[in-house]
């Protein structure tokens, strides 16, 4: 009779000892598995604030001839709404390096690295501009990008656009440069309202005509990564010449398909896309 208890002790005993052993193994695979989970996202918020910390937040956005810095107000309302500090410069349309030093001027006022984005001949600004220490990459709109030595009028003849051939620019007597308003819709903004271009033909900045021979000396793109959006139907700057431009620099390329000259007004959510990537993907 006492072997048969003890035999039952000894059984009960192993079996409670088995029973504490799997709770034991479950308590730590529990465990285990916590503490992999608090590792992981302890490393997705490093990750994550690593990629944060290299993001460029401060933007300057440069508009092109015959234009305003009011443009840009849609790309702007998103980018603000994303959470960069967005600066908008006006240049005069006065010289070239008048507008140059107006675009200096507001980098001057960023509290660290920017990226320098413009539409148009503000290209040819942010290209002799954008060697400014405070300027991480540059964002072409439609825009021109020049080389050294040369300007965006003899460029624009390699791949003539149809505005340079239509007689719709026009001059003043002192040599300023604006778009005939009544053709203003067809060759500029054909993707905006008739509404919406005609008040543009109306309130346009006129352009001295030297602006456009404005020679490059040392051109930033080639020391800093570009951007680069082609507009598709653009008919202010032929699309195959900002192709041309994009592939010298070796830019990363985005083509918005039907887009007008205008694209920075009618497509901002994707000029908006352009520019936060370059702001995200900047060394």
């Amino acid at each position: 009779m006492a072997d048969k208890i003890e035999r039952k002790i000894a059984l009960g005993s192993t079996k409670s000892l088995g029973t504490w052993s799997e709770k034991a193994g479950r308590v730590l695979r529990t465990r285990s598995y916590s503490v992999c989970l608090i590792l992981l996202l302890l490393t997705c918020r490093v990750l994550s604030a690593q990629n944060e910390g290299h993001r460029v937040r401060n933007i300057v956005l440069v508009h092109g001839a015959w234009a305003d810095g009011s443009g840009w107000k849609g790309v702007y309302d998103i980018l603000v709404k994303d959470g960069y500090n967005v600066s908008i410069v006006q240049e005069p349309e006065t010289s070239f390096k008048e507008d140059v030093a107006a675009t200096k001027r507001v980098l001057a006022l960023q509290g660290g690295p920017v990226i320098l984005v413009a539409h148009s001949y503000g290209g040819s600004v942010i290209t002799e501009a954008g060697t400014d220490p405070a300027v991480a990459g540059l964002v072409y709109i439609a825009a021109h990008m020049p080389d050294a030595g040369e300007n965006e009028s003899d460029d624009g003849k390699r791949f003539p656009s149809d505005l340079s051939k239509s007689g719709a620019i026009k001059k003043t007597p002192d040599g300023f440069t604006y778009l005939d308003p009544a053709q203003f819709h067809e060759y500029f903004a054909a993707d905006l309202s008739a509404e919406q271009a005609l008040f543009m033909a109306r309130s346009q900045v006129l352009n001295f005509a030297e602006n456009f021979k404005g020679v490059i000396t040392t051109p930033a793109w080639r020391s800093k990564p570009s951007w680069m959006l082609v507009a598709g139907a653009d008919r202010t700057i032929n699309p195959d010449l900002e192709r041309w431009y994009a592939t010298r620099a070796k830019s990363h390329t985005v083509e918005v398909a039907g887009a007008s000259h205008c694209v920075y007004i009618s497509r901002a959510r994707e000029v908006a896309a352009l520019i936060e990537e370059a702001a995200s993907h900047t060394p």
